[in-house]
């Protein structure tokens, strides 16, 4: 359970690993998963990073029985944890692809999001459900989701929570490419060869230069996480948490 590592010639694969909770992601994994990204950055050897999850998911998100137990200044911190490990990705030298094998979902599709290059098996799916939980995305779903999709799409899957197919992605810019599943790894690897195969330096700075157009999102960034903190002050949140891990339909109280 954890971070598994494969090193095929310069392309770094790792894989979360934790199958009986679909790849959710504790505190304790995120740390894991920032310390292996690291340690892909400071190789000299690598010159790309695949991304991916074992089994039936790439990442089903934040753990939802931690969660579930947190108050604001707790959610604060857990937040926080996640807009750190995407920015880790966003800010590391060489490219990192995402190979959605499954379930890419809340946290899990926010991840994502923060590679630079998304890639899905046929069957994957894809959601930002967190609404249904009582709170809103909280690991930069909100910023980083509209910029690659455009505003409508990333409304609609924002505001339903509802899953969206490897096909649906596709079409909407979310993904760049689909394949079979048991293809999947080796074609992302293979992305990974062709720009592995390009100038290191060029590369990181081309990397460096995309992130610049779109603008500063730090405090954009800072401000979801506020919010989502927030929204652990609010009964819906802990009624929407509480009916998932019951497997219920939430009540929502109004008024």
């Amino acid at each position: 359970m954890g971070i598994a590592f494969e090193r095929r010639g310069a392309v770094q694969i790792l894989v979360i690993d934790r199958q009986e909770a679909l790849n959710a992601l504790s505190p304790d994994m995120i740390t894991e998963l920032r310390a292996a990204l690291d340690a892909a950055a400071n190789d000299p050897q690598v010159r790309a990073v695949v991304l991916t999850g074992a089994g039936r998911a790439f990442c089903a998100g934040a753990d939802i029985t931690e969660m579930v137990k947190m108050d604001h200044d707790a959610a604060l911190a857990f937040a926080t944890q996640g807009h750190g490990l995407c920015r880790d990705i966003e800010g590391l030298s060489v490219p990192v692809i995402a190979a959605i094998n499954g379930f890419a979902l809340g946290g899990g599709c926010e991840v994502s999001l923060a590679c630079d290059v998304r890639v899905a098996a046929e069957g994957a799916k894809l959601a930002q459900p967190e609404v249904a939980l009582g709170i809103p995305p909280g690991w930069g779903g909100t910023q980083r989701l509209p910029r690659i999709t455009g505003e409508g799409f990333a409304m609609q899957m924002i505001l339903t929570g509802a899953m969206v197919t490897a096909e649906q992605a596709l079409a909407a810019g979310l993904v760049t490419a689909v394949h079979p599943a048991d293809e999947l790894l080796d074609a992302a690897v293979a992305l990974g060869d062709e720009i592995a195969a390009k100038s290191p330096s060029a590369v990181a700075l081309s990397k460096q230069l995309v992130h610049a157009a779109l603008g500063d999102r730090d405090p954009l960034l800072g401000a979801e996480a506020a919010a989502f903190a927030r929204q652990f002050d609010n009964p819906e949140r802990k009624e929407g948490m509480t009916a998932f891990l019951e497997k219920r339909p939430p009540s929502w109280v109004t008024g």
